[in-house]
């Protein structure tokens, strides 16, 4: 019906999904590190370019494991935005670290590359950029002042997946890089990540940490007789259940990053006037960036209109929702004594940003009915 509730995301299937998460049943290995998950490293490597890329039980998994890689540990700093999700700071935070948060740029939402050289000391053991909206960061500016200083680079491109910088995809650029495949994401398993391991100098490493700190690998490959613990290590892998749904979302990843392109132009477009007219920002993708069309943020020029347009639309059935509250100012930073002082434009952006429904099976029809909400709470 043309009034049914229209919600933030709705999780797909676009293809097999399900006829390969029973193909891995009968297969008789639903546990980690089967042919399922082999499938979607490979293609995760043909589409990416990345050299070697490890399939995780989720972004988060992704980021501890760039963290162990880096060697992170008490007494060091991680320098990243404010402006993302608990997972960013959570995976340094758990070896110790102190995340030293920076503010972002007011365009697209990323971390102000200009800002960066002022917020580095001695302690700094790594710099996470976070690509958000699959819109991607300066990272030639990124590179080239972490390699000035020695300092590993760890792309937090959850959002990124099927975007790029100067036709580089994201998470294959710095020297690590992850990508999410939680169900809000454009390609989905319900929890999923990976790692793009960059480096080479990092890749041996980085398999036997994956492998619970094991050299099973070179035991599978015949280089050892037994394979035995050699270094930290965890579960970081998915089950084969959920990487054969990931082997069938890519499997279909052009056709569905180019259905979330078309609703993202159709937002665009219907939203234009309304920007024109100086009622709300839309979204800034830079030329150099190739844009997945993971979200549509609008940003409303006070909190009040913010909060009532959300409001607004959640009265019509539409899922319209607020994101991230700024972790430098949140309860548990300010108790660890991460808090340094205010952060503007992410305290600003926080207050007055709302993000509208965009998911595969929106259909134009149910996006007329939001572009016309908006345009209804402003009338």
């Amino acid at each position: 019906m043309s009034d049914d509730p229209i919600p933030f995301n709705y999780p797909f299937v676009a293809g097999k999904e399900l006829y390969y998460m029973a193909e891995a049943v009968f297969s008789g290995q639903i546990a980690s590190n089967g042919a399922f998950t082999r499938r979607c490293q490979a293609e995760l490597e043909r589409r990416t370019g990345a050299e070697k890329v490890l399939l995780t039980h989720s972004c988060t998994a992704a980021l501890e494991l760039a963290a162990l890689l880096c060697g992170v540990a008490p007494g060091h700093e991680v320098i990243m935005p404010s402006f993302t999700f608990v997972s960013t700071a959570n995976a340094f935070v758990l070896r110790g670290a102190t995340p030293v948060f920076v503010d972002i740029r007011p365009d697209t939402l990323n971390l102000d590359e200009s800002l960066l050289e002022a917020a580095i000391t001695p302690r700094t053991r790594a710099i996470v950029p976070v690509h958000y909206a699959g819109v991607a960061c300066d990272m030639d500016a990124i590179m080239g002042i972490a390699r000035a200083h020695g300092i590993p680079v760890i792309e937090d491109a959850a959002q990124g997946i099927e975007a790029s910088y100067k036709g580089r995809a994201l998470g294959t650029i710095g020297d690590l890089g992850c990508w999410s495949f939680h169900e809000t994401k454009n390609l989905i398993c319900g929890e999923g990540g990976a790692l793009a391991v960059n480096d080479p100098a990092l890749r041996e490493r980085a398999q036997i940490l994956w492998e619970k700190g094991t050299d099973r690998a070179a035991f599978e490959r015949g280089e050892v007789d037994r394979y035995t613990w050699q270094d930290l290590g965890s579960s970081f892998a998915p089950s084969e259940l959920i990487a054969g749904f990931l082997a069938a979302q890519l499997e279909e990843a052009e056709q569905i990053t180019a259905r979330r392109a078309a609703t993202h132009r159709r937002y665009l477009e219907g939203l234009h006037d309304l920007e024109q007219a100086g009622k709300l920002q839309l979204p800034r993708v830079p030329a150099d960036c190739g844009n997945n069309a993971h979200l549509f943020p609008l940003l409303l020029p006070t909190q009040e209109q913010r909060d009532a347009l959300l409001s607004f639309l959640r009265g019509r059935g539409i899922g319209a929702v607020f994101h991230y509250i700024p972790l430098h100012d949140s309860p548990f930073a300010r108790r660890a004594g991460y808090y340094t002082g205010p952060l503007p434009v992410t305290e600003d952006v926080s207050r007055r940003l709302a993000r509208l429904p965009c998911y595969y099976e929106l259909s134009p029809e149910q996006q007329q009915r939001v572009i016309d909400a908006v345009h209804a709470f402003f009338a």
